[in-house]
């Protein structure tokens, strides 16, 4: 079985992380996805899809995410369900975060900087990677 979803958007707010009991980040988002077709007059609608992800991607996503930056996530959809405080059955639908992608230009990334905002060095969130710029080569002096 295949259970797999690929987004591409702008976050609809700033991600906030939050830790379980047992010390485990966790954070919630939204991402703004634009649909493929234009109304009459031009403009295209967007769904919201709700995200989360957990552990040290959470903690990257909180870190250097901010409203209407663009990212790509992939993941899984899952359900889950639960009592509200009046004791009403819901049912959420979100996307379980696996992986995330930074896909603002350069120069929205020098804006960042110029903003005190830097980009960070490892931008998948796993630890032991290690980026271009850790390993002592400039992006500008790689051969293609």
């Amino acid at each position: 079985m295949i259970n797999r979803i690929i987004l591409n958007g702008r976050l609809a707010a700033d991600p906030e992380v939050r830790f379980t009991q047992s010390g485990i980040a966790v954070t919630n988002f939204t991402i703004a996805v634009d649909r493929s077709y234009k109304k009459e007059n031009g403009e295209r609608d967007c769904d919201f899809i709700n995200c989360v992800a957990w552990r040290g991607l959470a903690e990257v996503i909180g870190q250097w995410c901010k409203k209407g930056k663009r990212i790509g996530v992939d993941g899984s959809l899952q359900m889950r369900k639960y009592q509200n405080k009046e004791g009403e059955n819901r049912t959420v639908y979100e996307v379980l975060v696996q992986n995330m992608d930074f896909l603002d230009s350069a120069r929205s990334n020098e804006d960042n900087e110029s903003q005190g905002n830097p980009e960070p060095d490892n931008q998948s969130g796993e630890p032991g990677e290690q980026s271009s710029s850790d390993s002592g080569e400039q992006i500008g002096d790689l051969p293609f």
